[in-house]
């Protein structure tokens, strides 16, 4: 499809009145998608914990659902921790599309950024050429475990243009200014620049604070109006790539370019903004501020998702430490990717939790199990484990509870038999449409 011209930053564009979902801007492809069988009926309203309200509610959604997920800065492979935040929704997808929802999905690729630049010095290559290579790799290990990919894959570079035009809104209408430094003068945002800015965290200041030093922030900024002010355009630096603005030379920061890149692809009223749950301070309550400032929304997003931490060797999984399990390594030694989304789906996906050996072992041996129950030329009725799987999920994408009701139905299976010639596939088939596990 050809792209078209990119819509307006502020007009108001709510995607449940639009008759097509257009993509607007971007070269980035994203990766193959599945194909997703139909089931009979209709699955419930989904439900899901909103960490804004510190609660699980109904997701409100129109015919056509909208949701922004966070991409990846493409200096390294993927590992399970990825993995697991976009299985979280690749979830909640799979479960708008069994309500009978069309979705608009938007998920960025922050291909500018400093850790990129660093690893890129470190291995001396081109970070343009570190970039594609990652985003490649995550491209593939994303296709192979049949995560639906987003309809507008967006890389940072493909839309300076639109982080340009919000920088000028928030810096017309007070929201932003332009510290006073001759040599470097970036571009900052008021923290308080909306009333209700921390009402997504729910943090203090003093906890705003020690996670904006630890996460990309820079407190200690001379120049700034607060130490929690926000980098909106970071100008010019020796050895680092810029581009033209009205501000002068320079590169978007980081909140910023996911602000931008929701309004111009999706507009406002955004069904869900997602991502891990270390996202959840500075980085999307600083993009939902940016994007509240501009619009004059209340709120940016109807529903903030936030997956849990993998962790591995007793610790969280993170590039900095190094602990990583990586799922193209997974991939190279022979493990299945099916089984790499069980173990991945046997914890509750808000829950931080440990990747093992034991989780991949009893991973493989379930998935087993459901073939060979699913291979059988009849088994117990399918009717009410697909209704159960489907209500599990629903409320707040229940895993734990679904895999169980798919246990209990292999293990009759194969101990006690059936008569329904049909359970099997329609059980495969459920197994496949809402959990993305090909049998």
């Amino acid at each position: 499809m050809e792209s078209a011209a990119p819509a307006s930053l502020f007009k108001h564009t709510p995607v449940r009145e639009e008759p097509e979902i257009v993509s607007r801007v971007g070269a980035m492809q994203s990766w193959s998608a599945p194909v997703v069988p139909e089931l009979p009926g209709r699955g419930p309203e989904l439900r899901l914990y909103d960490s804004a309200d510190r609660q699980v509610r109904p997701v409100s959604t129109g015919e056509t659902a909208s949701m922004y997920v966070c991409g990846i800065t493409p200096y390294d492979a993927t590992h399970l921790g990825h993995a697991a935040t976009y299985l979280t929704f690749d979830l909640v997808y799979r479960q708008w599309l069994d309500s009978g929802r069309r979705v608009h999905y938007v998920q960025n690729v922050t291909d500018v950024d400093d850790p990129l630049f660093e690893r890129a010095a470190r291995d001396g290559i081109d970070w343009r050429d570190l970039g594609a290579r990652e985003t490649q790799l995550f491209r593939d290990d994303m296709s192979a475990l049949r995560v639906l990919p987003p309809h507008d894959y967006v890389a940072a570079t493909d839309a300076i243009d639109e982080v340009i035009e919000l920088v000028e809104k928030l810096i017309a209408s007070g929201a932003a200014y332009v510290v006073d430094d001759p040599q470097y003068p970036d571009v900052y945002f008021h923290a308080d620049a909306t009333v209700q800015f921390g009402y997504e965290s729910g943090y203090d200041r003093d906890t705003m604070l020690r996670l904006f030093g630890e996460r990309g922030g820079d407190p200690d900024r001379a120049g700034k109006a607060d130490p929690l002010d926000a980098l909106l355009w970071r100008a010019e630096r020796p050895d680092e790539p810029s581009w033209p603005s009205p501000f002068g030379p320079g590169r978007p920061g980081w909140h910023v370019e996911c602000a931008a890149i929701a309004l111009t692809r999706i507009g406002t009223g955004l069904d869900v903004q997602g991502g891990g749950s270390d996202l959840i301070f500075p980085h999307h309550e600083f993009s939902a501020a940016h994007a509240e400032s501009a619009t004059g929304e209340r709120r940016f997003a109807r529903h903030y998702v936030h997956a849990g931490m993998i962790g591995w060797d007793g610790h969280k999984m993170s590039k900095s430490r190094g602990n990583l399990v990586l799922a193209s390594r997974l991939r190279a030694d022979g493990v299945e990717p099916s089984a790499i989304r069980l173990g991945l789906l046997a914890g509750h996906y808000r829950t931080d939790r440990f990747w093992t050996d034991g989780v991949l072992d009893d991973a493989r041996a379930r998935l087993a199990r459901w073939r060979e129950a699913t291979a059988l030329p009849a088994g117990p009725d399918a009717g009410d484990v697909i209704a159960r799987v489907r209500r599990y999920l629903a409320d707040d994408l229940d895993t734990p509870k679904a895999l169980a009701a798919l246990d209990a139905w292999a293990t009759d299976a194969l101990t006690y038999g059936g008569h329904d010639t049909e359970a099997p596939r329609l059980v495969a088939t459920a197994v496949d449409a809402l959990l993305g596990v090909a049998l």
